[in-house]
């Protein structure tokens, strides 16, 4: 087995398969697992593997809980031996002192990879629209791009708003640790320059801005150094350290790729089948997309998950639910199930009232509505009507891949940046071989469900 080059855990599902796809596409093969295998399994059925992730689903969880996820993993993840262990975070920095937190990731992270004094972080990802500027964040919405904390959706985010664009300060809030700063103008220069403003930096966590290639290629460049000498380096942020990392790999002969490794492109399912969507995001991005998809002929139910949630009349619900669901797939339509449309959808505080009638925390919604959408998806795979699904919301698609039963996952094609579609991997023969794209509620085209479904036509003509 090649030696892992990098080993990540993603905090939730979607994150998870852009840090795969930052990789994929620089022609490293990286596999996704739902739960981390046993390194001699690994070994043994990825003997050609660049790089592995972790799907997790801690940016849902609360801070208190954090310590009980993430203590196994990291201990497995330097089981494999890796040159970087990279915790994932969303590109829009989502986290909170109650939900999510970063700064407590540190601080989990610092007992377990105490042999390094600084832990890098890097939130930018240009590829995806994401700049640390001196240490202010900005992310783009329709190639408009706003600081964090007057982003149009990040600002008023159901679970952790973000009312601060200066990362720093976010963090202050979550982590007593010092918080220091590598900014553009301090990775400007060349190698050794950088590498001595770099080795100056006295503070325990070190954000790093990243606005374009070169500045993100040298922050690549001082990570895969540091690596060198303290391995596993622990590392936090988007999938822009996958960029990172990535280009500063291509100016090492032996760790070059050349081209986008789609390794399942001649293993994909060849019947014609119609596109199941399942959202449970409430993006306003996510919102135009479904209205995108309506005018092109997909057919979309409101889910009804006051009935759903029941007690007593939720099977029966689900049940009614997925003979209709059968039956629009069946005439070979395209068919959307969503829990909202839009942050101002009104079924979200009817959902958060039957939610606090039945006893259940808010954070813990994201949990049982993945798990509502999973057992759809499960439901129709096993009708055998469809093998083409996508679910819509960082916070639900890791339990509704869960709840489905899937191993792992490995990109078949690129669709959005950050969301492509995959081919699933599982001990289940009606699951097994499923293609599923995965997407956050902030990232996509307009049309993105219109263009899974096109991949899939087009992939059938080949």
């Amino acid at each position: 087995m090649n030696s892992l080059l990098l080993a990540f855990y993603g905090d939730d599902f979607t994150g998870s398969t852009d840090a795969m796809e930052m990789l994929t596409m620089q022609g490293y093969r990286t596999v996704l697992f739902l739960d981390p295998p046993d390194p001699k399994e690994l070994r043994l059925n990825y003997p050609d593997v660049d790089c592995i992730g972790i799907a997790g689903i801690s940016r849902s969880l609360p801070t208190e809980e954090l310590e009980a996820e993430l203590a196994p993993i990291f201990e497995r993840l330097s089981d494999y031996k890796p040159s970087v262990i990279h915790y994932k975070v969303c590109s829009t920095f989502d986290s909170s002192p109650q939900l999510g937190s970063i700064g407590r990731v540190l601080d989990i992270g610092k007992r377990y990879f105490n042999q390094q004094h600084i832990t890098p972080v890097l939130a930018g990802a240009p590829p995806l629209g994401r700049y640390t500027v001196f240490g202010h964040h900005f992310a783009a919405v329709s190639d408009v791009v706003h600081r964090l904390d007057r982003h149009p959706i990040m600002s008023v985010h159901p679970a952790t708003p973000m009312d601060e664009a200066d990362l720093r300060v976010h963090l202050s809030k979550q982590t007593d640790c010092s918080i220091g700063l590598m900014s553009v103008i301090e990775l400007e220069g060349d190698e050794k320059e950088v590498w001595e403003r770099f080795s100056q930096k006295q503070e325990a966590i070190l954000l790093f801005d990243s606005v374009k290639q070169s500045d993100t290629i040298a922050s690549g460049k001082l990570m895969w150094k540091l690596a060198q000498s303290t391995a596993p380096l622990f590392v936090v942020g988007s999938s822009g350290v996958e960029y990172a990392l990535a280009n500063a790999w291509a100016s090492i002969p032996e760790l070059n790729r050349r081209s986008p490794n789609y390794t399942n492109t001649n293993k994909r399912t060849s019947e014609a089948a119609p596109l199941l969507v399942l959202s449970g995001s409430a993006s306003d991005i996510t919102r135009k997309q479904i209205e995108v998809a309506e005018k092109e002929g997909f057919v979309s139910v409101h889910l009804p998950i006051e009935e759903l949630l029941h007690p007593e009349s939720g099977e029966a619900a689900l049940h009614n639910l997925l003979n209709t669901a059968e039956k629009v797939l069946a005439e070979g339509r395209d068919l959307i199930l969503y829990t909202a449309k839009g942050p101002y959808d009104s079924s979200i505080l009817k959902t958060k009232e039957r939610l606090k009638s039945l006893g259940i925390s808010g954070d813990k919604s994201g949990e049982l509505l993945g798990q509502l959408l999973g057992r759809m998806m499960k439901g129709i795979a096993t009708r055998n009507v469809t093998r083409r699904f996508v679910v819509a919301g960082g916070d639900t698609s890791g339990f509704a891949t869960r709840e489905l039963g899937v191993t792992a996952l490995e990109i078949v094609a690129p669709i959005s940046p950050g969301a492509p579609l995959n081919k699933c991997y599982s001990s289940d023969p009606a699951v097994n071989g499923i293609e599923l794209a995965l997407k956050g509620g902030q990232l996509g085209q307009e049309d993105y469900f219109v263009r899974v479904k096109q991949e899939s036509l087009l992939m059938e003509r080949r």
